[in-house]
């Protein structure tokens, strides 16, 4: 059996300002959590999971089962439990994430983004365009689960922003589908487009605002190097471009219909602009078929059979919780199926559920 923290085929997909955030104190190969940390990262970086009272807001909430997916953790209500502080009834768990590149605040956990689509690679799936097999990867929410490494993700995002390919979706904004075309594959989490770096999530930022504009029946200033959107009045053929988004604007003077200089009478007929053809991103189907976290990778890992550290009662994993139980009566020793040892407050914060 391949052991799942082996690093001998993995290489990690980060970049050199990622490597320098995550420190050298912790063990990537056991963390499930990332998150965007606005403050003071500004960056992509491990999170510990953390459960407090949602009424008294403690960590004094003992838990009525374990969470075994995202929906557990995302969707307050779904897991109960009993405060264990005084004078405190709450029954309801909450659940929080902690930056692990350094010691935060509350102020601090405001600004963390999850991004539950960052995997630690454990089931050694390779990606769906280079088909390296790398230990961070970004699995898509499609009903294949298609798996890309982070390199080949930003170099797909940077792709689709050149050709504007990116979808405006009224509820989730300006995002992307899985590579492949699956239905449904949607990234509901725009943050996840953090990992294009601080330039390049500026224009896709600007772009999904210009997208919006369009899309709400406004114009985008032609002028070389202006771009503003505008939103000019319903029956006016004159716009003048005085008011960019972020507050600027360089006064140009242009017709609603045909974007040149403004005119008296019709529109002349022009030639359509020369654009330099951009290299698409595309992806092979028979790789993308061996690239997919789906049911059946899933079933592969949690089959295999895992002896209890205590007394070696062999232990079989049937759910998506970490924390583990021996069957034996005689035993019921508390463990973690990543480390083999016994469940701590480690366990539970780098990796509860995966």
């Amino acid at each position: 059996m391949r052991c799942p923290l082996s690093q001998s085929v993995l290489r990690l997909q980060l970049t050199e300002e990622e490597k320098k955030t995550l420190g050298n104190d912790i063990d990537i190969s056991k963390l499930h959590f990332f998150v965007y940390c606005g403050n003071p990262c500004s960056s992509v970086v491990p999170a510990k999971l953390r459960v407090r009272c949602s009424t008294c807001k403690q960590g004094t909430l003992v838990v009525s089962r374990d969470p075994n997916c995202w929906e557990d953790v995302l969707e307050q209500g779904r897991i109960s439990g009993t405060c264990k502080q005084e004078s405190c009834s709450g029954t309801v768990a909450e659940f929080f994430f902690k930056c692990a590149s350094h010691p935060s605040t509350s102020s601090d956990d405001a600004s963390l983004a999850v991004l539950h689509l960052i995997k630690n690679n454990f089931l050694h799936i390779p990606c769906l365009s280079c088909m390296e097999i790398s230990q961070i990867v970004l699995v898509f929410p499609c009903e294949s689960a298609h798996v890309i490494c982070l390199e080949c993700f930003r170099t797909y995002c940077r792709s689709r922003l050149d050709e504007r390919r990116f979808i405006q979706d009224p509820k989730l904004g300006y995002t992307l589908p899985c590579p492949v075309g699956c239905e449904n594959s949607l990234i509901k989490e725009t943050h996840h487009f953090r990992l294009l770096g601080h330039e390049q999530y500026q224009r896709y930022q600007r772009f999904g605002a210009e997208e919006f504009v369009l899309q709400s029946g406004g114009v985008l200033c032609p002028r070389p190097g202006c771009g503003a959107g505008i939103l000019p009045d319903e029956g006016c053929n004159r716009v003048t471009c005085g008011g960019r988004i972020d507050g600027q604007g360089c006064g140009f003077v242009f017709c609603k219909h045909c974007l040149q200089g403004y005119h008296i009478g019709p529109c002349m007929e022009t030639e359509p602009p020369i654009t330099l053809a951009q290299p698409k991103y595309e992806v092979d189907g028979a790789q993308a078929d061996r690239s997919r976290w789906d049911s059946a990778s899933r079933r592969t890992i949690w089959g295999i059979s895992k002896p209890c550290p205590q007394c070696r009662t062999p232990t079989e994993r049937d759910g998506g919780c970490m924390h583990m139980v021996c069957t034996r009566p005689q035993c019921g020793y508390h463990w973690c199926w990543i480390c083999q040892v016994e469940w701590s407050r480690e366990c539970q914060g780098a990796h509860w559920f995966g």
